[in-house]
């Protein structure tokens, strides 16, 4: 997988395909990325101003980071009931 461009590269990127100087595959070899993932950004730009429906990037960040924190916590729950059902046994007296 080729490494993640930074956000002020995606921007510019973004700024010259909607000029329509050249087509979206001309500036995407000239940048050396894939044409798709142009395509990608210019429908995520449009979301993100309000443009086309679907989750925006602050949205979907923010859901990124709820769903591992729920996976932590599910994880965490589950230490803590093997931990509780472990200390019971031990305070349990046993058959003599």
């Amino acid at each position: 997988m080729p490494a993640a461009k930074p956000p002020e590269f995606r921007r510019r990127a973004v700024e010259l395909a909607r000029r329509r100087e050249k087509s979206i595959a001309e500036i995407a070899h000239d940048l050396g990325i894939a044409e798709s993932c142009l395509r990608r950004w210019l429908k995520q730009d449009d979301i993100d101003a309000g443009r086309a429906e679907g989750l925006s990037t602050d949205e979907r960040a923010e859901l990124v980071r709820l769903r591992r924190e729920n996976r932590v916590q599910a994880m965490e729950i589950e230490i803590l009931k093997r931990a509780s059902a472990y200390f019971a046994r031990e305070a349990s007296p046993g058959p003599k």
